[in-house]
């Protein structure tokens, strides 16, 4: 089917085998924002939040829902996750927050859906946890800006 690899010749899903991959050191950065109304962006800024602190929270489920990527991607492969880092950036201008999220490993195939699902992980979290007061956040933007190693080598938006 046209060059998608989660495709066999007869267009049925399956997993892709990397098998025959060389194991190389592979990174992903994606990002994301939340947007929000100026209330809530202050009550998170000032750690106002009745359910504790948004940004430290939600950092931590986004490192969590990196590692949890192939449990909830079917055809993702479980990877050694070597390395997550993600970033809440406070941007009066959105106002929100915005997410970003680096992943590495050293593996056969690429970190972006575990990027992907930091970042989205990160900002669901933070709608769980001040949903109470604000429920038109707006989740988007969440896109990949990097990616490199392997033999596509590199991707970078800039």
């Amino acid at each position: 089917m046209s060059g998608l690899t989660h495709f066999d010749d007869q267009g049925n899903a399956h997993m892709v085998d990397v098998s025959d991959k060389p194991v190389t050191a592979r990174i992903a950065t994606a990002e994301g924002h939340v947007k929000m109304a100026p209330e809530t962006f202050e009550m998170i800024t000032e750690g106002r939040a009745k359910k504790g602190d948004v940004i430290g929270v939600a950092r931590l489920a986004g490192i969590m829902g990196a590692k949890k990527t192939p449990e909830l991607i079917p055809l993702c492969h479980p990877l050694p996750v070597t390395k997550v880092t993600v970033d809440l950036t406070q941007d009066p201008d959105l106002p929100g927050l915005r997410i970003t999220a680096t992943v590495k490993t050293s593996g056969q195939t690429g970190v972006e859906m575990e990027a992907l699902t930091a970042v989205s992980t990160a900002a669901l979290t933070v709608y769980d946890m001040v949903k109470a007061v604000d429920k038109g956040m707006v989740i988007g933007g969440i896109r990949v800006m990097l990616k490199d190693g392997g033999k596509s080598g590199r991707y970078e938006v800039k």
